[in-house]
């Protein structure tokens, strides 16, 4: 039996092709009314997971369940399942009334015409499309047409909608207004959404859970911000957000850890760990940035070699004897005398070791 919770689950669930593992033995539970995003590096498995979820694809073992019914053989249209596809797949030769209404028509028994036209002007609504209906495909802009594309998925009332990187065609403005036009949208319905998407900010700034995945397993199921604040391992430390990884040795007896540039530092983590190698990651926000003439008992002192101006922030690479390149973002006030420091300026550094995650080789 599946938890009545669960909108979705995984049961040890596998799919190879041919001598190929795409997925392997996944376990995950997706809680009705959660915003997911599969999130994972291109083969991850994570567009095989939402293809199985939908239909598309069959599992080579393990079950899937849609809202606690096995979904092991079920064909695509059986399931209470919708989906957006990138590319959107709409009819061009249709008006946008006609591309929404068009799985209402494949239902049978046959829906009444006054109600599918009652239940397309109300998905058009839903969408902020309400006096759009007659007009064609190519009379929309990218954002309008990815909106009937949600107005098409959603009119048939489906448990579970399915989001297969649906804003990548659009620009970085358009992509950002869209990406809080879905939030609103899912919270209003108050039905499960399930975001396949390679960009870590789409994932982190959109949905409640993040699922991430890489070499066809589940590395890490958490809240946006436990999954940066706390990574399980080193990948998704990688992965997720920007990081420095420095080579170190813990000495759990003392808490504290060996930088590879002889540098000690005392963190209580190093207690729980085995003594020995281990990489230490470390956020580029975390680190405090100040002029070496300036700066009291740094931990590390460096030279900036490479600066990239964000306008309300800047990030530096700086050189560090004995560690390499490190990357650090800094406010435009983060620094003192200047909001700004310059190519070929010594810099000294500081952090809480406590806010260092450290990971054993």
């Amino acid at each position: 039996m599946t938890s009545a919770a669960n909108d979705i689950e995984f049961r040890s669930v596998s799919k190879r092709y041919g001598a190929v593992t795409a997925v392997s033995d996944i376990n995950l539970a997706v809680p009705k009314g959660a915003f997911v995003a599969l999130l994972g590096p291109s083969g991850c498995g994570k567009t095989t997971c939402l293809r199985m979820i939908g239909g598309f694809e069959h599992p080579s073992e393990g079950e899937v369940f849609v809202g606690g019914a096995t979904m092991n053989g079920v064909p695509a249209y059986r399931r209470p399942v919708n989906m957006v596809f990138q590319q959107y797949a709409l009819f061009p030769h249709f008006d946008v009334e006609s591309n929404v209404a068009y799985g209402l028509k494949q239902l049978r028994p046959r829906l009444a015409k006054a109600e599918i036209a009652r239940r397309v002007g109300e998905a058009l609504e839903m969408v902020r499309l309400g006096g759009y209906a007659t007009r064609r495909i190519h009379e929309l802009s990218g954002g309008q047409q990815q909106r009937v594309a949600l107005a098409r998925a959603l009119v048939n009332k489906p448990r579970v909608l399915l989001l297969d990187e649906p804003l990548a065609a659009l620009d970085k403005k358009l992509r950002t207004a869209m990406q809080f036009e879905l939030q609103s949208l899912q919270r209003e319905l108050g039905i499960t959404f399930v975001l396949v998407t390679h960009d870590q900010e789409e994932a982190l700034s959109m949905s409640d859970l993040v699922c991430v995945m890489n070499a066809g397993q589940i590395r890490q199921l958490a809240s946006p911000k436990e999954i940066y604040d706390n990574p399980a391992d080193l990948f998704v430390a990688d992965f997720v957000g920007k990081t420095n990884r420095l080579a170190a040795v813990v000495d759990p007896a003392s808490g504290s850890i060996k930088l590879a540039n002889g540098k000690t530092l005392a963190t209580t983590r190093a207690r729980a760990m085995n003594a020995g190698a281990a990489t230490v990651a470390l956020r580029p926000e975390v680190i405090r940035l100040a002029r070496a003439s300036a700066a009291n008992a740094a931990l590390l002192e460096g030279t900036v070699t490479h600066r990239i101006f964000l306008g309300s922030s800047a990030e530096y690479s700086i050189s560090v004897p004995g560690l390499g390149d490190l990357l650090v973002t800094a406010e435009r006030h983060g620094t003192e005398d200047s909001d700004l420091v310059e190519p070929g300026e010594s810099v000294a550094m500081n952090f809480d070791p406590g806010q260092a995650h450290i990971f054993q080789a």
